[in-house]
């Protein structure tokens, strides 16, 4: 089993986790309180730094559930988070929606 070492950059960080058993990638948080507004685009910060394994890639991909009910999702999907980063996750998020995203 390979072990994804996570650090918390602040205290209110929220850890990745699976939603159900059996799911395929990791849900991440926002660690903060945004709205993205119709056709806006922003990079979010989720507070947590990541350390991969020798030969690892993460990717961030957009959720379903977001994309399906609010026109939201990840702008440069999938987004590629390289063995050697060490800096806190981003996620680059657009609104396609005709609503502001909270």
């Amino acid at each position: 089993m390979t072990v994804l070492k996570v650090r918390k950059l602040d205290g209110g960080a929220m850890l990745p986790q699976y939603a159900h058993e059996g799911d395929a990638g990791m849900d991440v948080f926002s660690n903060e309180d945004t709205v993205l507004g119709p056709g806006e685009h922003r990079m979010v910060r989720t507070g947590i730094a990541i350390e991969l394994p020798p030969g690892a890639e993460a990717q961030v991909r957009p959720r379903s559930g977001l994309a399906a009910k609010h026109g939201v999702t990840v702008l440069n999907s999938p987004g590629t988070i390289d063995e050697g980063y060490r800096g806190e996750v981003c996620v680059i998020l657009i609104n396609h929606g005709k609503s502001a995203f909270h």
